[in-house]
């Protein structure tokens, strides 16, 4: 069968549009040919620099004929109905339709459409213009004089020349012939623009990438990576270094070369007193260049680089690498200045000494200058929640509530807190943010802050994706947390939740690490709690702002109320006291923060803890619905079963180490034969129940055991009453293989119950109470999980 090579040769493509643009040119092509009826066996797209390229292998040669009919109306229809057949069936006349008759619903019109194939060439030669016209580049150019005419043609660079032949292997191919804007289609390309500038003709794709190849020109885009790759693990390995390997730059520079030549260049080891993701991102941002490193050394570079040129030079490229190395040289020596000038004064302390006074900062530290430069300059976290200042400030206040759950020292974890964002004002951080959190830890380190302070400045930020690692160091952990939940309640406070596929605020992420960092640190965390804190500070944040003041009026008035309460505002800051009033459940405030019962009442009334609980509460409500949907994907990844999910949680589970644990006794527990019939009795209790209760059956309130007529009752009801309060006490415990095990003693009761007792009696006194046993077995194993919801 034929074969169709097409090639698109242009000036350069930018590296990161040519993946992306290829695999988009083999899927309008495709598309098209199947869409006309056109069949093919393989489809393989190529990229360089300079061209997009396709191969289309065991492409039909012509489209099949195609004979339909086409029902229409009645012929006793209307002419408008007449009409729109006509132009439906493509049909000059209702002459040129046939009548065919129908016992029942008589005689009506038929069109007989007889369309004969095409060739592939012309179907060929009438889709590539237009996909070349409509193609989605990102950003796209005109050029030359017919720029000037309306309609002329767009693509991301000039376009230069187009190959297109078809035919089989066995035959000489054909150019299948179209022109678009003067660019007339052909069998001829070009090599490389300075080894072998000359035109090449071409016949079929095995010729084409052989006459390229022999004209400096890696048509296949991962094999030009493996050159790359090799030549410069092999080319450090010489000079007795390592390659520091990095697959986006990889990809990026076999993007930028049709040609592979890897050199080395080198700059002055002085520049090695940087630190090493410095110098490698300087290199890496503007050369494209990588850095070697000493033989199985991790953290050290050398002042070796390796370049990737795209001309074989006479010189063996010796000044192309010198040259490099000027370049190199005049970048790390700004990033010098940027490292050493974040390491000095800031030149305006005596504006920060408010904000330093208020994060109690040591102004004799550069990291705390650029805190306490944070705070003073107003810097917009954003416009609804305030500043960068504001939000550390209730970060910070998180951080401490949060350190005794997790473990961590508070005051190590409110130092972290404050200092976590501080080198979002340092010079290497503006030049580089992708450095962000792992500059705060190196110049947190620098100025002798305890290692876990430092190490939560990097690791608060993790994870950020799912194959990040989660922080382990308490203080980090507690950072971490804090930083999530305040981002999360913010949007939330603000109503900017996720939708669909847009999150640009990353919510969803955030959540998922923090479902991460809980579980995989083993952390009992009432997150409702959490949630509610974090909200109420955000709103109050929120009101300040003069946002949101009728709807949420209540938070600012207890904001209002606990800064004017003396003895309050001496213990606990705001957020830490709502938090406290929360664990309390909000009925009412602590008497160790109060003194007495009186201040307590004087402070707040019933009526204001209700308006706070009914202001907070839908927010918990929906950011825990979040957080749960959340565990649900962590947990399938994770390979549990979605059911037993399901099952577990209900719209109060705010322990998601707790739904865990519940989820794997369960799974333990219905892998075993005890289980899987105690699943069996209790749906079909269940089931029963619901049948009943559509019916409006009457079911009594409690059991009546003077009731029972059967022995398989009284066993039912005893075994039922031993299990509930045993699985209640393993609960309580948080011990839930203890509670499968107590709920399995129902197991044999339970088979008893179905196979000796009618529950639909003709008394209804008793079958309103074995309905009301039935109940009982659902309410026993309900406080593991929802049986109705396990499948099976």
């Amino acid at each position: 069968m034929p074969d169709l090579l097409l090639e698109l040769r242009s000036e350069e493509i930018p590296a990161r549009m040519q993946r992306k643009a290829a695999g988009d040119l083999r899927k309008m092509l495709t598309d098209g040919l199947v869409e006309a009826g056109l069949t093919y066996e393989a489809a393989r797209e190529y990229w360089t620099p300079r061209r997009l390229a396709l191969d289309i292998r065991g492409l039909i040669a012509r489209s099949k004929d195609i004979r339909e009919e086409i029902k229409g109306p009645s012929t006793s229809a209307p002419e408008q109905a007449v009409q729109g057949f006509l132009r439906k069936a493509g049909l000059a006349s209702i002459a040129e339709a046939h009548v065919h008759s129908d016992p029942k619903k008589g005689d009506f019109y038929v069109a007989h459409i007889s369309k004969p194939g095409r060739a592939a060439e012309e179907i060929i030669a009438e889709l590539v213009p237009g996909i070349i016209r409509n193609f989605p580049w990102p950003k796209s150019m005109r050029w030359g004089p017919a720029s000037a005419k309306p309609g002329s043609l767009r693509w991301v660079r000039p376009l230069q020349s187009i190959l297109c032949t078809f035919g089989p292997e066995t035959e000489e191919p054909v150019v299948v012939d179209f022109e678009i804007d003067g660019i007339r289609s052909g069998n001829i390309t070009y090599g490389h623009r300075f080894h072998a500038p000359d035109a090449i003709t071409v016949r079929r794709f095995d010729d084409y990438v052989s006459k390229l190849e022999a004209a400096k020109v890696v048509l296949d885009a991962d094999r030009r990576k493996e050159i790359i790759l090799a030549d410069a693990r092999n080319l450090a390995f010489a000079n007795g270094l390592d390659l520091v390997e990095d697959d986006g730059l990889l990809e990026e520079v076999s993007g930028l070369v049709e040609w592979p030549v890897v050199l080395m260049g080198a700059f002055e080891e002085a520049f090695l007193g940087i630190p090493a993701e410095v110098i490698r991102l300087t290199i890496r941002a503007n050369q494209k260049c990588f850095v070697t490193r000493p033989p199985g050394v991790d953290d050290t570079l050398s002042n070796h680089f390796i370049l990737t040129a795209n001309i074989e030079a006479k010189d063996g490229g010796k000044e192309i690498a010198h040259g490099n190395g000027k370049v190199v040289r005049s970048r790390l020596s700004d990033a010098l200045y940027f490292w050493t000038t974040d390491q000095g004064d800031l030149p305006d302390l005596d504006r920060l000494r408010a904000s330093a006074e208020k994060f109690e900062l040591d102004l004799n530290k550069p990291l705390d200058q650029r805190m306490a430069r944070l705070d003073h300059l107003g810097v917009t976290f954003h416009a609804k929640l305030g500043t960068q200042g504001e939000r550390v400030e209730r970060i910070k206040r998180l951080a401490e509530e949060l350190a005794p759950i997790v473990g961590a020292d508070p005051a190590l974890a409110r130092r972290a807190a404050v200092l976590a964002k501080a080198d979002l004002q340092t010079e290497v951080v503006g030049e580089f943010p992708e450095l962000q959190g792992a500059m705060g830890r190196k110049y947190a380190l620098l100025q002798g802050e305890h290692p876990s302070v430092a190490a939560a400045a990097e690791e608060h930020y993790k994870p950020q994706g799912p194959s990040d690692r989660v922080p382990s160091d308490p203080v980090s952990v507690t950072v971490a947390l804090a930083d999530k939940l305040d981002t999360l309640a913010g949007f939330w406070a603000i109503d900017e939740k996720p939708t669909g596929s847009k999150d640009p605020y990353a919510l969803r992420r955030a959540a998922l690490g923090m479902v991460r960092i809980i579980l995989e640190n083993r952390i009992k965390l009432s997150l409702g709690v959490a949630i509610a804190a974090a909200v109420s500070s955000a709103l109050a944040a929120y009101e300040r702002l003069g946002e949101g003041a009728e709807s949420r009026g209540v938070v600012a008035m207890l904001d209002s109320r606990i800064r004017d309460y003396k003895g309050a505002s001496q213990l606990l800051s705001e957020a830490g006291l709502i938090s406290n009033l929360l664990r309390g459940g909000l009925a009412n405030a602590s008497s160790e923060i109060f003194g007495s019962a009186d201040q307590e009442r004087e402070f707040f009334d019933g009526q204001r803890m209700m308006e706070l609980e009914a202001s907070l509460a839908p927010f918990v409500a929906d950011l825990l619905a979040f957080f749960h949907d959340r565990l649900k994907v962590y947990l399938r990844d994770q390979g549990a079963r979605h059911d037993l999910i399901d099952a577990v949680i209900t719209p109060q589970s705010d322990d998601l180490l707790q739904i865990v644990r519940r989820v794997e006794a369960l799974g333990s527990f219905l892998d075993t034969e005890d289980g899987r019939n105690l699943l069996a009795g209790t749906k079909r209790a269940a089931n029963i129940l619901a049948a009943e209760e559509k019916k409006k059956t009457a079911v009594a309130e409690t059991v009546e055991p003077a009731l029972f007529e059967e022995n398989a009752e009284k066993s039912l009801f005893a075994a039922v009453n031993q299990a509930e309060k045993q699985a209640g006490e393993a609960i309580q415990n948080e011990d839930f293989s203890a509670a499968m095990l107590a709920l399995s003693a129902l197991r044999e009761p339970v088979d008893s119950f179905f196979e000796g007792v009618l529950v639909n009696d003709e008394d209804l006194a008793v079958r309103a109470n074995r309905l009301a046993l039935l109940t009982r077995i659902r309410v026993a194993t309900g406080q593991v999980a929802d049986f109705s919801k396990i499948a099976g």
